[in-house]
């Protein structure tokens, strides 16, 4: 999402709040806000924060020009659109960097500013934090199951075509290898990977004669689809069309597990040791792990990860905790939010293991030690981004150094306890 104003990306209550807020007198007050996930999704033990970049980025071209003031006249005063007509966000952000780790209550975006300014901006850090993150987390458990083998984006056709260019980025943040979506690489440089759906050789006369255009038209490095009709002869027919330096087979139905251990044989006895073998089909974290002691090459996942596997929001709130330095929270039964401006770090033994995640109210006296790690870090200072943001690349690592640093038992995909406690420090 770049070149264009941002500002109707945002909810009607938090308008109404604005101009009663202005109407009152208490629209300027000095007011922080915190985004954090109470709790990781059922049985996930550790969250990763995706969208940072991409918040941000909304965050500086959010205005209300003429065409989103129109669209808001008879909704709001003219007190009101006239202070929108001049809305730049003006404050402070602090957050966790992207591909960061977080657990229930970390606090992984505080803005800064007047009650105004940063309420208006609720929808916007949620939509795009929300998705990212439980994105960009199921990816990683994926990433992990799948312990080295590359992992392709599929998901485009499975979700709104703006969030299968965020997902594609998500993924690969995640650690996969590669997406199918050409908007991805083209708005964010992601690696691109693909190869013909079976409507392909349902077009040609005969799976040969399909096979046969796709090699001619692509070389032998290609990827030919087997499974159309039978798989066995399929893979004949694949390597009698491309030889035994064909690329890849992939496998997208069936048991997959099985039919992999087959292929595998059968590639071998046809003298295509090298030819690797793509399976897909509604693989999750899950299935990939299953499939964990089979001869599978690569995975393409589509569905589940831009879904985020079973849990498409991360849950994250935007929370008023701070009013003119005075701590405020909520206290509505099951949804209380802690007091105050809080910052946080994270806790590890001297080898690098995480221990604990300390989550403090700013100001409150905290022990540090020599392992220990702050993880907040500036992202907006006078409305206006710190730096340039940091490479995808950056990021990449960002989280496979996180997922180093966890407990074994935090990588696991059974239900369990999240793999490093949080502990709140408050003056």
């Amino acid at each position: 999402m770049t070149g264009t104003s941002t500002a109707l990306l945002t909810d009607h209550y938090e308008l109404t709040m604005l101009a009663a807020a202005l109407a009152d007198g208490t629209a300027e007050r000095a007011c922080v806000f915190e985004t954090f996930a109470r709790r990781l999704p059922n049985g996930r033990r550790y969250g990763v924060v995706g969208g940072t970049a991409r918040v941000v980025d909304a965050i500086s071209r959010f205005t209300f020009g003429e065409a989103e003031l129109a669209q808001l006249s008879g909704v709001l005063d003219q007190a009101s659109l006239d202070w929108l007509a001049d809305y730049r966000f003006s404050g402070d952000v602090d957050g966790y960097a992207e591909g960061e780790l977080y657990f229930p209550g970390s606090p992984l975006f505080t803005v800064r500013g007047t009650f105004a300014e940063a309420v208006v901006l609720e929808t916007l850090v949620l939509s795009i934090l929300n998705h990212d993150s439980a994105i960009v987390s199921a990816g990683a458990r994926m990433v992990s199951a799948a312990n080295g083998r590359p992992i392709i984006e599929m998901g485009g056709r499975r979700t709104h075509e703006e969030a299968a260019v965020a997902s594609a980025r998500a993924a690969y943040l995640a650690g996969f290898a590669t997406t199918s979506n050409l908007e991805a690489k083209r708005r964010y440089g992601i690696p691109t990977a693909g190869t013909c759906a079976h409507a392909f050789t349902l077009l040609h006369d005969s799976e040969h004669a399909a096979f046969t255009a796709q090699v001619r038209a692509l070389g032998t490095d290609t990827t030919l689809l087997v499974d159309t009709y039978d798989i066995t002869r399929g893979i004949e027919t694949a390597i009698e069309v491309a030889g035994t330096g064909l690329g890849a087979i992939r496998i997208d139905s069936g048991d997959v597990g099985v039919l992999a251990r087959q292929a595998r044989q059968q590639l071998d006895s046809l003298g295509a040791k090298n030819t690797r073998i793509v399976v897909s089909g509604d693989l999750d974290e899950y299935a990939i792990a299953a499939l964990r002691a089979e001869p599978v090459d690569a995975y393409g996942v589509g569905t589940s990860l831009v879904t985020g596997s079973g849990s498409p929001t991360a849950g994250m709130v935007y929370k008023l905790v701070e009013v003119d330095g005075r701590p405020v929270a909520k206290r509505s039964s099951h949804k209380q939010s802690k007091a105050g401006r809080k910052a946080a770090l994270r806790r590890h033994k001297p080898t690098g293991t995480a221990l604990e995640e300390v989550v403090y109210v700013v100001g409150a006296p905290v022990e540090e030690d020599p392992h220990d790690r702050q993880l907040q870090v500036p992202l907006l200072r006078g409305g206006q981004p710190v730096g340039d943001p940091p490479s995808l690349e950056t990021s990449r690592q960002r989280v496979r150094d996180g997922l180093v640093s966890l407990p074994w038992e935090g990588l696991k995909l059974s239900h369990g306890e999240p793999a490093i406690p949080t502990v709140y420090v408050e003056k």
